[in-house]
């Protein structure tokens, strides 16, 4: 059972800026219901600026917080673009290995970086959720297939099995004050759907958010992260990924079709679909492009792979939480995945 909750903003800063307090004091008041101690760690409420120049503080963050014996979880404030800067700080000198306890780590977006950091040192995580973006939700309560993932991980310390949500979310298009208790658009949901293969496979999932991965391989965004990112090993090799599943999931900025497929010859390029058990692809944020990166999926990854889409996982509302680093047994016709 998690008591302490410790909150890092490992990639943007924006929980520290005066326009999000509104959020923030929901957030706090929800996770203060369930009778946590939440810790804010010492830069994490540094806001936007402090929080860019600073990737060195961002990781002194987290491995303080590994290092605190009171703290059973680590909860990410949000994504961002950037957490590939805390490399150095985590890895010259095996600061995160030296560091690192069984905790509970639960982050999603640019997170997924920290979740393959955390992954070479060998400790299992969660994806899915985050502070900002979930527990600080405007409505009224936490989305409610959402709430039951966070309250299962919280009562328990893990997840033991995911199903499909019955509805999806648009997005919110503000998260101005004047939104608290405004409830989001919501459309019904047809559930996982195999695009292709076996519906059952199983293994040990990893993965994330698809934009995330694709900076590992590209100066697009950043010209340096991914000669950072091959030093320190953050991308495991295709040896590494065999008999796992993949997990992919698209971000708010809605990544082109074009893109996509980009990504996606990257990954076989690189061994990752001859390696792999299967791929569970998450519904796009607000159902944009989805036809298209089926398509996607469909002329590259080869036709015995198996692949299941539409879970609602990362970016996409509502949100499930996912393990990382424990057997996953897939179940593709009665939509359930067991984790071990």
């Amino acid at each position: 059972m998690i008591k302490t909750v410790a909150i890092v903003s490992l990639s943007s800063g924006i929980l520290g800026e005066s326009f999000t307090q509104h959020e923030v004091e929901i957030g706090l008041r929800r996770l203060e219901a369930y009778g946590l101690d939440v810790h804010f760690m010492p830069h994490a409420l540094c806001g936007l600026d402090y929080i860019k120049n600073h990737p060195e503080k961002r990781a002194e963050d987290l491995l303080q917080a590994f290092q605190n014996p009171d703290v059973d979880m680590i909860l990410c404030a949000i994504g961002g673009d950037d957490t590939y800067r805390l490399l150095p700080y985590l890895f010259e000198h095996d600061e995160l290995k030296k560091a690192v306890r069984n905790k509970v780590f639960l982050g999603f977006s640019d997170t997924t970086i920290n979740h393959m950091m955390l992954n070479s040192v060998g400790l299992p995580t969660f994806y899915g959720q985050a502070f900002l973006p979930d527990i600080c939700e405007l409505g009224t309560e936490m989305l409610p297939y959402t709430k039951h993932y966070f309250e299962e991980l919280i009562r328990t310390g893990t997840i033991r099995q995911i199903v499909p949500s019955n509805v999806w979310y648009e997005s919110r298009k503000s998260f101005d004050a004047d939104q608290v208790g405004v409830p989001l658009i919501q459309h019904p949901n047809t559930g996982w759907e195999l695009l292709q293969g076996s519906p059952d496979f199983s293994g040990k999932i990893l993965g994330g958010c698809i934009d995330s991965i694709y900076d590992i391989f590209t100066e697009e965004r950043y010209a340096d992260m991914p000669e950072l990112c091959h030093r320190y090993g953050v991308f495991p090799a295709a040896e590494q990924w065999q008999g796992r599943i993949l997990l992919l999931e698209s971000s708010e900025e809605k990544m082109p079709p074009e893109k996509y497929r980009k990504t996606l010859l990257t990954l076989k390029e690189r061994g990752i679909f001859s390696a792999v058990n299967g791929i569970l692809v998450g519904k796009p944020m607000d159902d944009t492009c989805a036809a298209d990166y089926k398509k996607q999926l469909q002329e590259i990854v080869p036709s015995d792979l198996p692949v299941l889409c539409n879970l609602s996982i990362g970016h996409a509302l509502p949100r499930c939480i996912i393990p990382f680093g424990v057997e996953a047994r897939v179940y593709g016709k009665e939509q359930r995945i067991v984790f071990e």
